[in-house]
């Protein structure tokens, strides 16, 4: 169970939180409205984990929501949602290693400057590749590590910031109302939508312990316990964290500032501010590369024994490591990283492209409970959802209204522009998923071919 609650703690609290703040608050500049969507964000997050851990509980298989999908759909709703996925987390950990290049970079100046950051978020990389080679101990033990470690120092951070932040939270008292204008009607729903998204992004990565079912030792019972546990923990980090943003600093300062914790910090440590954020930032960070890793090549691994991958990615080492998916996983992160600085939009398009796939795997899930309840009543279910058909329900219509939210509008400036190319990131995503087929179909046809070869 702690292992699984690291996991998730580890890949969900990560760079997104730095930003996120100032970008909801810049839509949505009101105390109540910014910290309503993140208690929405964190309901839909506890109504879809319900869902989420009957499925884990059921299916005890590792590889994530694939197994869901392929169980209750087929072989090519699972491949969608493995292939998805694997790119997903690949191309996240790239994202993170170059945000950890960057901080390094503020807070040793002898590692920033051009060229250096490519390296460093290179050698990051590959350096999770190579600790994790060595087999699942090692790997394990530095999630339970560093996610203790992450939480232990926001926790301190938010302590210190309540107990010395005093002289900043009277300053603005004293200022005065720093309320920004709010959007109104139609322009508010949409606002909000947005808001809703932004916490969305962040706090994916609840789930991580499904990443893992064949080896945890009781999932019937740990898997569930490990979900909710997630769940609760990430969200009342962030929500303390938000708190403690609105406590010391004015709605003006935090809408818009790509870095509000640093901003707090700063207020309330003075010049030690930034590089104290930016440490225990690169901390967390660390913590989300070896998830995001371990992630990854499970997923990839289970799609080859079930014959939707190359058979050779099956290989296990003797400390346990699928080292094949492992070495693809850290080819194709080490390849967005360069994608990124070919094109200084055209990383951040593929990770929005990459975010619309995080809820549209979501939706299969939710929709795969409805079938397997139907299809196979008798299937042995250690844990049943609570609230079914009605959680399960309205986290498969908030995950549809998500998605809708992510295309509605980019389709309609289209409309109205005329201009239909390049597309929004979340179209291309969909037209990913339509063009997978013969990616599909040839992945099996080659593990087929293996496989009579071998025989």
């Amino acid at each position: 169970m702690w292992f699984g609650i690291a996991a998730a703690v580890g890949n969900a609290i990560a760079a997104g939180i730095v930003r996120t703040p100032g970008d909801i608050a810049k839509v949505l500049p009101n105390a109540w409205l910014f910290i309503g969507v993140w208690i929405v964000g964190g309901l839909y997050a506890l109504v879809s984990a319900s869902s989420m851990a009957e499925l884990g509980a059921a299916i005890p298989r590792s590889g994530g929501q694939y197994n869901f999908s392929r169980r209750a759909m087929g072989d090519y709703a699972g491949f969608i949602v493995g292939w998805s996925d694997w790119l997903s987390t690949c191309g996240t950990a790239a994202a993170v290693s170059i945000v950890i290049a960057e901080y390094s970079g503020h807070l040793f100046p002898i590692l920033a400057g051009a060229g250096k950051i490519e390296v460093i978020s290179i050698v990051v990389i590959c350096g999770f590749g190579i600790l994790q080679w060595r087999g699942i101990r090692w790997g394990s033990g530095t999630q339970l590590a560093s996610a203790a470690l992450k939480a232990g120092a926001f926790l301190i951070l938010v302590i210190a910031c309540f107990l010395l932040g005093g002289p900043a939270h009277k300053a603005v008292i004293e200022s005065g109302p720093s309320s920004l204008p709010l959007a109104t009607g139609w322009s508010l729903a949409i606002a909000v939508m947005l808001g809703l998204q932004a916490v969305i992004y962040t706090i994916d990565g609840w789930d991580g312990v499904i990443y893992f079912g064949e080896e945890v030792r009781n999932p019937g019972r740990d898997i569930p316990r490990a979900i909710f546990g997630s769940v609760f923990s990430i969200m009342g980090i962030y929500l303390l964290l938000n708190l403690i943003a609105l406590y010391i600093l004015p709605m003006k300062e935090i809408a818009g500032n790509n870095f509000a914790l640093g901003s707090v910090a700063d207020r309330v440590f003075g010049s030690l501010g930034d590089p104290i954020i930016r440490s225990i930032m690169v901390i967390s960070m660390l913590s989300c590369m070896n998830a995001n890793q371990l992630f990854c090549t499970r997923t990839l691994y289970t799609m080859s024994c079930d014959g939707l991958f190359f058979r050779r990615a099956t290989h296990v080492n003797a400390g346990g490591t699928p080292t094949i998916a492992l070495l693809l996983s850290t080819i194709v992160g080490v390849l967005f990283v360069l994608i990124s600085f070919l094109n200084a939009n055209a990383f951040e398009h593929v990770i929005d492209m990459l975010s619309f796939f995080f809820v549209a795997n979501y939706t299969l899930s939710y929709t795969s409970l409805f079938i397997l309840r139907k299809r196979e009543p008798q299937m042995n279910r250690p844990y049943k959802a609570w609230g079914y058909p009605w959680t399960t329900g309205i986290a498969l219509v908030a995950s549809v209204l998500f998605l809708t939210g992510s295309l509605l509008p980019d389709f309609l400036d289209a409309v109205g522009a005329g201009k239909y190319w390049p597309p929004s990131p979340a179209m291309l995503a969909l037209i990913a998923l339509v063009l997978s087929y013969p990616v599909f179909r040839v992945l099996k046809w080659a593990s087929r071919e293996a496989v009579n070869k071998s025989t």
